[in-house]
């Protein structure tokens, strides 16, 4: 149990690690090279620590020293274990490799822990039986844990409707200049987060390969190519910047982030612009953001979160501060990160006495006065971070498990500290 004491939250600079969404990428991408790579100011957490196992598991030669890791690339020649691949509560990692171990032969079996079991990767299964695998989930309703039978990926052309992960087409696109063939990849429907595409085929072009893209929702990747070891400087995670953010905004102070860069293809860095409209100011410099908290404006707020689902957890402390009504909408797949975030989210507004309710797709929080309570978790990082800088602003916020941040922030506690 963590209790979090109100301490004035004065002016500080702090620091957060490097965006676990890039460290993930660079990671099975510079598997994938041919070379050796140098991730400089990769995120070292559970999450990536479990990815890393894993294509430990298939062949890349990967050290670890402090912020900084250096891989030894297969030149996709996936290695097969001969055992099944624990990736623990890594819904990115389960996906990505669901179309790494596709590029080499034999079974592969991917599986993690119960969480995980309920995370779904249906569509990528059907999309790359379409490209030559034979890809299922053990339960056949689209759920881990999953067998790829393969001898490689053959390539061709898969359409993806309604897509409910990003990282079911930065999966593919990672794999797909592996393939025997080209690969085209269609979106049609709804999509959501789709800065995460963008950043993927940034990470991709870092590395050597450069894919064809005629509109915002159609791929083409030529096969034959390959990546080649670089050096990568992963920038701070903009993800857990945002809960400095929202202590500057909850405490009304300056507080700046170091190691951002304003102008990343991250899509949590649209959270500054909601920083604004709540009456905040945003300071950008070079590589470093500060926040000066304002009093919050208040009003009715409808926000469509789709783009950056990650900051739902920070929105929602912040509308529990601020005077007026905020509707949450385009959220849905929320349901089914580390926790189903939605019901969390309501249950715990609810407990530190603000009302706040479920709808199909997000939530209606009304602002009010929050109180403080002992706050359950349900072993979810950014449930347990963004409750935490309540903390900073009235008294008696409580947050058990406080373990659960090292999936992403190890550090958290200690730059709460500073505040």
């Amino acid at each position: 149990m963590m209790e979090i004491k109100p301490a004035g939250c004065p002016d500080r600079a702090v620091k957060v690690p490097g965006s676990k969404s890039l460290t993930q990428r660079a990671l099975v991408i510079a598997t994938l090279a041919k070379g050796r790579s140098t991730l400089r100011n990769g995120l070292v957490s559970e999450d990536t620590r479990h990815l890393v196992e894993g294509l430990r598991a298939l062949g890349a030669g990967i050290s670890i020293s402090g912020d900084e890791m250096v891989i030894a690339g297969t030149e996709g020649h996936i290695q097969n274990p001969g055992r099944t691949i624990s990736l623990g509560n890594n819904g990115t990692a389960l996906r990505f490799l669901t179309t790494l171990v596709s590029l080499g032969k034999g079974t592969f079996v991917l599986d993690g822990d119960l969480r995980l079991r309920e995370r779904p990767v249906g569509a990528l299964l059907e999309a790359l039986n379409k490209l030559g695998v034979t890809a299922v989930s053990r339960d056949g309703k689209g759920y881990p844990p999953v067998t790829i039978e393969t001898g490689g990926v053959s390539g061709g052309k898969v359409t993806l409707t309604d897509v409910e992960s990003s990282q079911f087409v930065s999966s593919l696109l990672i794999g797909a200049p592996y393939a025997g063939g080209d690969v085209e990849i269609q979106l049609k429907g709804r999509m959501v987060s789709e800065p995460y595409i963008d950043m993927t085929l940034k990470v991709m072009e870092h590395f050597g390969v450069k894919t064809v893209r005629e509109g915002e929702n159609y791929f083409k990747v030529k096969c034959g190519r390959q990546y080649t070891g670089r050096e990568y400087l992963i920038e701070g995670d903009a993800s857990s910047a945002s809960y400095f953010f929202l202590a500057a905004a909850l405490c009304q102070r300056r507080i700046r982030v170091d190691n951002m860069n304003p102008d990343s293809l991250q899509g949590d860095i649209g959270f500054l612009d909601i920083m604004e409209a709540s009456g905040c100011s945003v300071i950008r410099g070079d590589s470093w953001i500060e926040v000066v908290g304002r009093p919050l404006r208040g009003g009715e707020l409808s926000l469509n979160m789709g783009k950056m689902p990650d900051m739902v957890p920070t929105l929602a402390v912040l509308s529990a501060f601020r005077p007026g009504r905020t509707v949450i909408t385009h959220v849905s797949h929320l349901r089914f990160k580390e926790s189903d975030r939605i019901l969390s989210l309501v249950n715990e507004l609810n407990r530190i006495g603000v009302r706040a309710e479920e709808t199909e797709d997000g939530l209606i929080i009304e602002g009010g006065k929050p109180r403080g309570a002992e706050i359950e978790t349900y072993n979810d990082h950014r449930i347990a971070m963004s409750f935490a800088v309540a903390g900073l602003a009235i008294p008696g916020m409580r947050i058990r498990d406080k373990q659960c941040v090292d999936k992403s922030f190890p550090g958290f506690w200690d730059e709460m500290e500073k505040l």
